[in-house]
C-alpha cells in the first residue's frame, strides 16, 4: 500500500476526525487565498489579498486557542455533553458565533477600505470576495466547532453580520475595532 496509502487510512479513521476536518479546512483556506490573489491581482487590489490572509492566520489562532481554552474551562467545571448538554452546548456555540461574527466584522472593514473609489462592478467583486471568505472562515472554525447545531447557527450568521458590518461598518468597529487594533 505504501506510506502514502498508510498515512491517508491513518488520517480517515474516526479517531482522527477533527484532525482531518481542520486539515481540510486548512487546504480550502489556502485554494481561497491563492484563487483570490489572482483575481484581486487583475483588478488592481491584490493587498486586500495580505490582508485576508493575515486575517485567517489570526483567525485559526484564536480559533485553535479558543477551542483549547472553553475544553479548560469545561473540565474545570466537569462540564460535559452528557451531565450538562445545554451549558456545553451554549458555551461552544456563544464561543464559534462570536468568532464567526468577529470574521465578519473584519472582512466587512477590510472589503470597506479597498472599495472606496472603485467602479460598481468592482464594489460588487470585493463584496463577493469577502462574503465567500466568510464561507471559508466559516468552514475554518466549523472544523473546530463541529457540532450541527453550531454550523446550523453560524453560517447564516456569518453572512447575516457581514451584510450588516458592510452597511454599517462602524458597529463591527465599535464591537471588534479593539481586537483588530493588535494586528
Amino acid at each position: 500500500m505504501g506510506y502514502r496509502g498508510e498515512i491517508s487510512k491513518w488520517l480517515m479513521h474516526d479517531d482522527q476526525k477533527d484532525l482531518f476536518e481542520i486539515l481540510v479546512a486548512g487546504a480550502l483556506n489556502v485554494v481561497f487565498l491563492a484563487l483570490i490573489a489572482v483575481l484581486l491581482w487583475f483588478l488592481g487590489r491584490s493587498m486586500l489579498t495580505l490582508r485576508l490572509a493575515k486575517g485567517f492566520g489570526i483567525l485559526w489562532l484564536v480559533t485553535l486557542v479558543s477551542i483549547v481554552l472553553v475544553q479548560r474551562i469545561h473540565r474545570l467545571f466537569r462540564v460535559d455533553l452528557y451531565t450538562h448538554a445545554d451549558a456545553f452546548v451554549l458555551s461552544n456555540l456563544a464561543v464559534s458565533c462570536m468568532l464567526q461574527a468577529g470574521w465578519s466584522a473584519f472582512a466587512a472593514l477590510a472589503i470597506q477600505d479597498f472599495v472606496v473609489g472603485a467602479p460598481v462592478w468592482m464594489a460588487a467583486s470585493l463584496y463577493l470576495v469577502g462574503a465567500l471568505s466568510c464561507l471559508i472562515a466559516f468552514y475554518a472554525v466549523s472544523s473546530c466547532y463541529q457540532g450541527h447545531i453550531y454550523k446550523m447557527i453560524s453560517l447564516p450568521l456569518a453572512l447575516a453580520s457581514f451584510m450588516a458590518f458592510s452597511m454599517w461598518p462602524a458597529s463591527g468597529d465599535v464591537l471588534y475595532g479593539w481586537f483588530f487594533a493588535r494586528f
